[in-house]
């Protein structure tokens, strides 16, 4: 028992001194991280007390030769003071605070004053890094600037080189550009001269002057030309052909007051003073974009006066035509209503038609009230320009071509009633033939007698051609019921005929089968009782019943007999 007491206090203890030596090698590292950290924010304070600033502050002092010198010097020397004396002072404090707060082994405080201090010393480098900038960029002044003249000076005598070799195109205005590179000049010659005085602080102001003035200059030189050649030239001379033509087409009867020639041209000539009044004070101020512009509406008003001419040529060859149309309809309106009343003595036109030719009565008018306010506003007062007129004259023609097809329907549905009444008198004719052909056959061959039904179709025959007759002796006529009777007409004279074919057909071979049965009455006393009932179905008038019940009774005795009787009856018929 004490031997495992022994044990058990022996490993408590190894666990006690391993714990104890853990906890103090994590509070060693701990230590050294943060020594390290205090260690390198003391190496970047001691930066920011030995920056350069003094040195170039030095050489400022150098040439304090005026009052803004001596201004921006004293504001520097004072915020280097203040950055020297109380922001680094302040921060070597901080940096000892923190390094007390570690001995102590306050961990949490230390990270603390760690973070306040890397955020001041953040702000001290920024204060110090923006003042040197200041007074390094004052101090590398003369060398920057030396670079950037040289620059501007290569650019002068490139520009100045360009006007010499075409000092020409430049016309009226070389006198005025060759002064502007003069005071170019002059500036170069101002810059020297606060180079040798050492003001720095007023070098960027002429370096940008002079830039304003190059940039300006290489506009002048680009677009001067082009403007001597538009102001001098081309506009002037748009300005004379567009007159011309105007004044010709004006001549000609053209409607050009839409156009406002002569308001724009007076206009143009303003703005064209004005543009040359500005570039003789080398006023660019979108000079050559208005002038193109320019150019743009000559362009355009040669277009437009061209169109003129050519809109003019398709409205006369358009009203041409529509008139010779126009005309056309006119006579064939008035023909129709001359002749209005003898049509509807003739045919008996719906009020639907009525209505119909009314509408194109009306239409006509109307096309013929505008033919003539068109015509007004060209000959009297033509105002509207030839394109407008065009415009008109195919919506008039458009019109009238719907009251053209309006028409053609029209006397369409009158020229049909014309033929279908001819068309009827033609077939009435074709059907009394047929009419008179069934008759004949039927005298042709004497039957004993003709079955009733066939003289009730044929009155019905009559009667319905009657109808034709009197329906064409009507006045006005009814096409429609015209066409009925006609039909009607047509149907039963060609059933009579049919019924005529047939009838004749069946009596014919009804009497030539009694006739060819005749040869087997004495032989045969049951063909004879048969042959006797034939004959009196014959005389009866029921000539297929008669033929039937011969051919039955001979075909018993002669099979075939039909055929044959057929073949005799045939070859007699050829």
């Amino acid at each position: 028992m004490d031997n495992l007491t022994l044990i058990m206090l022996t490993l408590f203890l190894i666990c006690a001194g391993l714990i104890i030596g853990l906890l103090n090698f994590i509070q060693g590292r701990k230590n050294k991280k943060f020594v390290k950290t205090l260690e390198r924010l003391e190496v970047e304070k001691n930066k920011l007390a030995t920056s350069p600033i003094v040195p170039e502050l030095a050489k400022v002092e150098s040439f304090l030769n005026n009052d803004k010198l001596k201004a921006l010097y004293d504001e520097w020397s004072s915020r280097l003071k203040q950055i020297k004396d109380i922001q680094i002072p302040r921060l070597s404090d901080m940096i000892l605070d923190a390094e007390y707060s570690l001995s102590q082994m306050d961990y949490k405080s230390t990270m603390y004053k760690i973070a306040k201090l890397e955020m001041e010393l953040y702000k001290v480098r920024t204060n110090s890094d923006f003042l040197f900038g200041e007074i390094k960029d004052l101090t590398s002044s003369e060398e920057r600037s030396r670079t950037i003249i040289t620059g501007y000076k290569a650019r002068y005598r490139t520009l100045y080189q360009k006007f010499i070799d075409a000092k020409s195109e430049y016309g009226k205005f070389e006198e005025v550009i060759n002064t502007q590179f003069e005071v170019i000049a002059k500036r170069f010659e101002d810059f020297e001269s606060i180079m040798d005085n050492n003001e720095y602080t007023e070098v960027d102001k002429i370096l940008n002057i002079i830039d304003e003035l190059l940039n300006h200059m290489a506009v002048v030189i680009e677009e001067v030309p082009s403007i001597v050649i538009m102001t001098d030239n081309v506009i002037p001379k748009n300005i004379q052909e567009v007159e011309n033509i105007y004044q010709e087409m004006i001549k000609e009867g053209y409607p050009l007051d839409y156009l406002n020639v002569e308001y724009n041209l007076k206009e143009i000539n303003t703005k064209v003073e004005e543009i040359i009044e500005r570039t003789s004070k080398l006023d660019m101020n979108q000079s050559l974009l208005e002038l193109k512009v320019l150019v743009e509406y000559f362009d355009n008003v040669f277009k437009d006066l061209e169109n003129e001419k050519i809109d003019r040529k398709t409205y006369e060859d358009k009203l041409l035509s529509f008139s010779t149309k126009l005309t056309k309809i006119n006579s064939v309106v008035d023909d129709i209503y001359n002749q209005i009343e003898e049509i509807k003595n003739i045919y008996n036109l719906n009020e639907e038609d009525i209505n119909v030719l009314n509408d194109i009565r009306q239409e006509v008018n109307n096309l013929n009230t505008n033919y003539k306010v068109l015509q007004d506003h060209t000959n009297f007062n033509n105002s509207f320009a030839y394109s407008k007129l065009v415009k008109e004259v195919e919506g008039l023609s458009n019109n009238l071509s719907h009251t053209e097809e309006k028409l053609d329907n029209l006397l369409n549905i009158i020229g049909s009633m014309h033929d279908d009444e001819v068309r009827a008198r033609q077939q009435l004719e074709e059907i009394k033939l047929v009419l008179k052909d069934s008759k004949l056959q039927m005298r042709d061959y004497k039957l004993p007698i003709i079955p009733d039904y066939y003289y009730v179709e044929l009155n019905e025959a009559n009667v319905a051609i009657r109808e034709i007759v009197k329906e064409l002796d009507k006045k006005p006529i009814t096409i429609e019921v015209l066409n009925t009777r006609v039909d009607t007409a047509r149907d039963l004279v060609l059933k009579l005929y049919t019924k005529t074919k047939e009838l004749m057909k069946n009596a014919r071979f009804a009497e030539k089968a009694i006739v060819y049965g005749n040869r087997y009455r004495s032989s045969n006393n049951d063909l004879n009782n048969h042959l006797n009932i034939s004959e009196k179905l014959f005389y009866k008038g029921e000539y297929k019943k008669s033929f039937e019940l011969t051919i039955n009774v001979l075909n018993k005795i002669e099979p075939g007999i039909y055929n044959k009787i057929l073949n005799l009856y045939s070859s007699k018929e050829n």
